[in-house]
């Protein structure tokens, strides 16, 4: 295969909703490019993407699709990109390894809100956009009506550059607007016939062209220029505008096909190889110290490492991006992130599973290789004149979470050692062994995407493992102050053990003053502040220890001691055994003995005072609480509202975003256990959320009569 230079390199995210026929494009395509020599179908489980076991069995695109095509000299990597919100870690990826993001549009449907949510996407990375209209054959089409839609979710940027004649069941043929000509095709689609456009559509053709070229022109003085002198642009001049315009997001192109018949295929292949701009037009990825790295074949080799795929009969595929320099088979290099050094023994261009041997790559081309020693995901590769390292891939909070355990105890490293690699290939899959729940936590983005977790580790792995709900993460803490003392007294024959705390706790806030009377049962006890030490906690809130003792009751010495057996009941508070935090604790006076008090003593009478005190505190319990965002149709607002309702759901706003409604609630975490299913449900999968934490939050009484019952029953058991 030839070796392309940088400015013959351009790369492409190929994105959209579930069933708008994304793996099928892709399929034509390589067919068009001679790549493949039969389409394959989705039905058939025959086609270059979703050639996974797992893929197939769902019948859902799983992982991306890393392919090229070849055309007029020019090189296209593009990546087909699962449609699910489940797999949006795919995407991700791909939006930040690409240049060009082509949104794939089911044309029966319309623009649909994995659109509004893969488009928003594109506006954070500042990525051009095209917007491909599919399935115009199909009788509910009307291309119209998308184009209108489109128009009114993202502006008058929009500008269709074809329109297709006959949509529906007898679609046969399109207008062109940068070439004025009409494309037509036998039923079987195939080749085109190009010729002049008819009478009858000149009309409209003429003024849509128009309207074309003047959007192209407007991203270019001398285009503009040349626009207002003769109110015309050649082909060259239209599509050397339309570039400009993706590049600065000032235009999104609309271009039609109906893949499933390979009709417009071929000019989209075109389109994409004269408008699409390449790796060297677009801005620097900066590394992670903030140098801008450019793709410069003539600049120390760095290679990014964004995917890696586990196949069988070959282990793992590391796909990876010439970020500068160049590449060649046999290339010694080092791990920025590891420190050690890889050969790299081959280099592939890819189309799915079918890969062709190259001899050298070149900045900004994408390709894979194999049997790699130690890279893993997000590793960067430098030749020795380098040392970059990057870090610009940022994923989605998690939205679904399930406690995972094998049913075979035994099993458990061998599931770990599992899902540690899984993540390798899917960094959305987040695997959290917590301490605090006691409990190993499968974080992804929904019930599908854990599903896949399980049926893989089920039927390729054969482990059986059991998804049980996952324990929330409460916190307990105070709301009013209390005392109490304790001696621990212990004799056994030759030293013994006494220590003595008198301590007071009191709920902590930010910024709150140093403590100097307190008054318990009639009694005041004056505070004398000897000494203050501040302890942020690992589960979030502080504990402030107040040392207020006098005249030596207790030997300074000792109150390290103290402190600890306080900390070790913060960690199991006594109304959930959950962590408590944000206590502030005043010890203020004790007793000790000369022989027989030690650091045990004291740390027992402290853990107990504490414990006592902490009881007579008004004790609460805080839950966590999720700022979610709920993105669904007007017509499903109603039900969804009230579905959030029903879940503590507290509303804090409403607002209406490009055609959809948007809903921002605080939930608490309890609550969102299965709402992604839910969610669907209600929507028919028309709606989307995201959540990421807010605060601790007090529990109302009810639940936290519940909670407090539930635990004791527990404790009753064990």
């Amino acid at each position: 295969m030839k070796v392309y230079k940088t400015n013959e390199i351009k790369n492409i995210a190929l994105l959209g909703n579930s069933g708008a026929g994304k793996t099928t494009l892709t399929e034509a395509l390589l067919y068009e490019s001679g790549i493949i020599r039969r389409r394959g179908k989705v039905l058939a489980k025959n086609t270059v993407s979703d050639y996974f076991p797992v893929e197939q069995e769902y019948g859902y695109s799983v992982f991306s699709t890393v392919f090229h095509v070849e055309y007029n000299g020019k090189k296209l990597n593009i990546i087909d990109c699962p449609g699910s919100d489940d797999f949006v870690g795919a995407a991700v990826t791909a939006m930040n390894v690409t240049d060009t993001t082509i949104l794939l549009i089911n044309g029966p449907q319309g623009p649909e809100v994995g659109t509004q949510n893969q488009f928003r996407l594109t506006d954070s990375l500042k990525k051009p956009v095209i917007f491909v209209v599919n399935k115009l054959d199909s009788e509910n089409c009307d291309f119209d009506q998308v184009l209108e839609q489109l128009r009114i979710i993202y502006g008058s940027k929009v500008v269709p550059v074809q329109y297709p004649l006959n949509v529906g069941a007898g679609y046969n043929a399109m207008i062109d607007l940068i070439k004025m000509k009409k494309y037509s095709w036998a039923d079987e689609g195939g080749a085109p016939t190009i010729e002049d456009i008819p009478a009858s559509e000149m009309s409209k053709a003429e003024d849509l062209h128009n309207a074309l070229v003047e959007a192209a022109a407007e991203h270019d003085d001398a285009l503009m220029e040349k626009f207002f002198d003769t109110m015309e642009l050649s082909e060259e001049e239209t599509v050397l505008g339309i570039r400009k315009g993706l590049v600065a997001r000032g235009m999104f192109p609309v271009c039609c096909v109906c893949a499933g018949k390979d009709m417009g295929v071929h000019r989209l292949m075109e389109f994409l190889g004269d408008v699409v701009p390449a790796v060297d037009e677009m801005p620097a990825v900066a590394n992670t110290q903030g140098v801008e790295v450019k793709a410069d074949p003539n600049a120390p080799t760095s290679l990014y490492f964004f995917k890696t795929a586990v196949e069988p009969h070959i282990g793992e595929v590391q796909y990876f991006k010439v970020m500068s320099g160049i590449v060649h088979g046999g290339d010694d290099l080092t791990n920025a992130d590891r420190g050690s050094k890889e050969r790299i023994g081959q280099l592939f261009v890819c189309a799915g599973s079918i890969r062709d041997n190259v001899d050298e790559m070149h900045a900004g081309d994408i390709g894979c290789t194999v049997k790699l020693k130690d890279v893993h995901l997000g590793n960067t590769l430098n030749a020795k004149d380098s040392d970059n390292r990057f870090d610009f891939i940022k994923y989605p909070n998690s939205k679904y979470s399930r406690a995972i355990r094998p049913q075979n105890e035994a099993e458990m490293e061998k599931m770990m050692t599992l899902l540690n690699r899984m993540h390798e290939e899917d960094p959305t899959w987040i695997i959290d062994q917590s301490k605090e729940l006691r409990q190993t936590i499968v974080n992804g983005q929904g019930e599908f995407h854990l599903r896949t977790l399980k049926w893989r580790l089920e039927n390729n792995e054969k482990l059986m493992i059991q998804y049980d709900e996952p324990r929330i993460p409460y916190r307990e803490t105070i709301t009013k102050a209390a005392r109490a003392d304790y001696r621990h007294k212990k004799q056994s024959g030759g030293a013994g053990q006494f220590g003595e705390v008198h301590l007071i706790v009191e709920p902590y806030t930010e910024g709150m003053p140093d403590p100097d009377t307190y008054r318990f049962g009639g009694q005041e006890y004056k505070i004398n502040v000897k000494g203050k030490d501040e302890f942020p906690l690992e589960w979030g809130g502080k504990i402030i220890f107040i040392n207020a003792v006098v005249g030596g009751a207790i030997d300074a010495r000792f109150m390290p001691a103290i402190q600890k057996g306080i900390m070790q009941r913060m960690e199991q508070g006594p109304l959930t055994g959950s962590y408590a935090r944000d206590v502030r604790v005043i010890i203020y006076d004790g007793k000790m003995h000369p022989v027989d008090s030690n650091e045990i003593s004291f740390m027992l009478a402290g853990r107990n005072a504490f414990s006592e005190a902490f009881r007579n505190a008004g004790p609460k319990i805080l839950e966590p609480v999720y700022d979610v965002e709920v993105l669904v149709p007007a017509d499903y607002m109603g039900d969804v509202m009230s579905d959030l309702q029903g879940r503590r759901a507290i509303i804090m706003g409403m607002d209406s975003d490009s055609g959809f409604q948007k809903l921002v609630a605080k939930v608490p975490l309890k609550e969102m256990s299965s709402y992604s299913t839910a969610l669907s449900s209600l929507t028919g999968g028309r709606a989307s959320f995201s959540m990421k934490f807010s605060s601790y939050e007090l529990v109302p009484t009810d639940v936290q009569n519940k909670l407090i019952k539930e635990f004791e029953e527990k404790e009753q058991e064990e």
